[in-house]
């Protein structure tokens, strides 16, 4: 083929790609996320591409499991090791002043910083939210408070003294073991089926908080 040919074929190929591409992120920026369910509970079994979780609740659950599950692991952490720019995720109950007070606390690895930014409502308790942000300032008088920053606003979080505080960093499948404690979040299919989209998994016998 002559080399302005192949030039003019692969520009217009390169060209079509990036298209095609744009349209596609476009179009699942535009899709609503799909709803997901949080199951809290111990691991009662293990299976290739499955999980059954004996939940808090009460009851059994299986979870199916799929090549884009993520497996987080949750250890235990001291609200000291939270500086100003660490970036945290904080459940809380919203109060009369505009603040947060704390259900509980879990701090990100510089790796996975900016992993769910944001305000919005959560399920770990009646009227509970969930903040994810960067951590502006600290005050340790009057309480412990911090400041968390996120894309579009802040919120002052309080953190009582008896609030679980945990690290959250990558983990591994080889984690997901009978007794082990975890917290899945699943989405739910047609057919009413579960498929796990991320499970926290506690090291050392730790139960995650979330």
């Amino acid at each position: 083929m002559h080399t302005s040919l192949v030039k003019l074929f692969r520009g217009a190929l390169a060209s079509a790609t990036f298209v095609g591409a744009f349209a596609a992120s476009t179009a699942m920026a535009q899709a609503p996320a799909p709803a997901q369910t949080g199951i809290r509970g111990t691991i009662v079994s293990v299976g290739a591409d499955k999980l059954v979780v004996k939940s808090n609740r009460g009851g059994e659950q299986t979870v199916a499991l799929d090549k884009d599950t993520r497996v987080a692991a949750i250890s235990l952490a001291n609200i000291n090791d939270i500086k100003p720019g660490s970036y945290i995720g904080a459940a809380g109950i919203p109060q009369p002043d505009g603040s947060q007070k704390a259900l509980e606390v879990h701090v990100f690895p510089p790796a996975m910083a900016g992993t769910g930014d944001g305000h919005r409502p959560f399920d770990l308790a009646p009227n509970s939210t969930m903040t994810n942000g960067t951590v502006g300032d600290v005050v340790a008088s009057s309480g412990r408070t911090l400041t968390l920053k996120y894309k579009g606003g802040e919120k002052k979080i309080v953190v009582p003294e008896d609030v679980p505080i945990v690290n959250i960093e990558a983990g591994e499948r080889s984690m997901l073991v009978a007794g082990a404690k975890v917290v899945v979040r699943a989405r739910k299919g047609a057919d009413g089926s579960m498929t796990a989209v991320s499970v926290s998994v506690g090291k050392n016998g730790v139960t995650p908080p979330m």
